[in-house]
């Protein structure tokens, strides 16, 4: 009976400990090939589908997005690949 206390409480633990490794981070995005006002729109839509993402806001001015997400469900080179299918190319902002 000890042994089946024992494995349960250490298996929960091993599970709880997996979420508290997760952090929520944001990232800014440099944004290529956004030249009209419908352009924000679609590259924050194409963010909001990647698994984790949280936040996205888009500015067509700076030609960046801000993107909170959580980094247990997704990471940078999935939401790269987002804008990028989307057609327009992203990366990390300096």
């Amino acid at each position: 009976m000890i042994k089946l206390l024992t494995s349960s409480a250490f298996a929960f633990c091993l599970l709880a400990s997996a979420g508290a490794f997760a952090a929520e981070r944001t990232v800014t995005l440099a944004v290529q090939n956004m030249y009209c006002a419908a352009c924000p729109h679609i590259v924050q839509s194409s963010l909001q589908t990647v698994p984790g993402v949280s936040k996205v806001s888009v500015s067509y001015q700076d030609k960046s997005a801000i993107v909170t997400y959580d980094d247990s469900k997704a990471d940078l080179k999935a939401l790269t690949r987002a804008t990028t299918n989307a057609g327009y190319p992203s990366e990390p902002k300096s």
